[in-house]
């Protein structure tokens, strides 16, 4: 159930983006634009880590929005990432998720690509004899350096590869900001990571969706059980909330607390939440075997959101990078690169796979906001006339120094209105 289309975006209910109208998850002409405006043009994606590719011709495929994109490092050890579409026929020529190679094949009619992208093979460019003539053939002004694959502009920093379509696109550093810059920095200051493994699910929720759960520090002590019952994200736990100049990038930073039953002074933060469980026990105590590390600087738990289509989790010694992929108004994938570093040892890389298990689309605490994302699309769905409210903590942009707001989320969308009704 849906919105008729139109070509303009609608007018927005009220002067701010504290109501944000349902039809913003379900129009499929907006997600259009969506896809063309903040995958496509103007913005960094994120595709991999460097450490998935660390040798020449090491490929893995990605995704940008909607389009394929293969990640590979050449022979002269450089990342380059283009379109997975040939530019003979336009077929997805790579279906393997990563491998190697010495060069791309399209199977279709064979065309052949270098590591770079650039077209090196074309069966029977000038044609074949037959009778002692030579028949077909491609036209004799066919420049093969005119028909390479669509390459994108790449950025590297900290181990970690973003791509985009647009060229003009401003480098990554000022795409980040001065603000939020530190808090990506603080985890890949350069030293080499290790790839842990990979999750994936497909979420029937808009993917904006997510994007909007990871700016919410509201949620965390009332829906999950493990951050209320054990400390790990509670509204009493020391915290800020910072955002670039755009509002589109964020930084959630908590530090634990102690969990279990509160002190009386903070006792009201856990007071008739359901979530909540003071008589709550482990079974297995290495899910809280957290070590202090000291890149963390005092934070036990940051969250960075980097616009459209990343998450950087840093969960007590969890960390992973979470990727945004979307499908249509209401479904996304959500691809999970669990990662440590290469000088951990046993004993820590052990204790970030224990802990992964709180994340994920079967974690303990992950399980819960894929849930809810759904639920929330569903009633999207049904009352496409309505609107959300999100006022906590007011009606303003600012950053925080504390979680019982959802300014993060109206930061989000004033950013999203920006671009969108441009």
């Amino acid at each position: 159930m849906s919105q008729p289309q139109s070509a303009a975006t609608p007018a927005w209910p009220g002067p701010d983006t504290s109501r944000i109208p349902f039809w913003a998850y379900t129009r499929p002409d907006l997600y259009q634009r969506e896809l063309e405006r903040l995958f496509y043009q103007g913005h960094w994606c994120y595709v991999g880590l460097e450490a998935e590719i660390p040798q020449p011709g090491d490929f893995r495929r990605s995704v940008i929005g909607e389009r394929s994109v293969i990640m590979v490092r050449d022979a002269d050890g450089g990342i380059n990432v283009v379109e997975n579409v040939c530019a003979h026929r336009g077929m997805r020529f790579c279906r393997e998720r990563h491998g190697k190679a010495q060069d791309f094949l399209c199977p279709y009619h064979q065309w052949n690509y270098s590591l770079k992208g650039d077209l090196q093979g074309v069966p029977f460019r000038r044609g074949v004899k037959q009778d002692g003539q030579v028949q077909g053939g491609m036209p004799k002004d066919f420049k093969p350096e005119e028909h390479g694959l669509t390459r994108l502009k790449v950025a590297c920093r900290g181990g970690v590869v973003f791509a985009s379509f647009d060229h003009a696109v401003e480098s990554l550093e000022d795409y980040l900001g001065p603000n939020i810059l530190p808090w990506f920095d603080r985890v890949f200051s350069g030293r080499p990571l290790k790839i842990l493994g990979y999750r994936r699910q497909r979420i029937p929720g808009n993917w904006k969706l997510m994007q909007e759960n990871i700016k919410d520090p509201y949620h965390p002590g009332l829906l999950h059980t493990w951050f209320s019952t054990f400390g790990l994200w509670r509204a009493d736990n020391k915290s800020a909330l910072k955002m670039d100049a755009h509002h589109r990038h964020a930084a959630m930073i908590s530090t634990r607390g102690q969990g279990g039953q509160p002190a009386a002074a903070a006792a009201e933060v856990v007071a008739g939440v359901d979530s909540f469980k003071a008589s709550m026990q482990l079974n297995d105590p290495r899910l809280l075997d957290i070590v202090p590390e000291p890149w963390w600087g005092g934070p036990t738990a940051v969250m960075t959101t980097v616009f459209p289509s990343l998450i950087i989790q840093q969960q007590v010694n969890s960390v992973s990078m979470r990727h945004i992929q979307p499908h249509g108004t209401g479904s996304f994938d959500f691809v999970w690169t669990h990662f440590g570093f290469e000088d951990d040892s046993p004993e820590m890389t052990q204790r970030r796979l224990t802990q992964a298990n709180l994340f994920g689309p079967a974690g303990f605490v992950s399980a819960d906001d894929g849930e809810v994302i759904e639920w929330s699309q569903q009633g999207f769905e049904q009352k496409p006339e309505h609107r959300t409210l999100v006022e906590m903590g007011g009606r303003d942009m600012a950053d925080s120094e504390h979680m019982v707001t959802e300014t993060l989320i109206r930061g989000m969308y004033a950013y999203w209105r920006q671009v969108m009704e441009e």
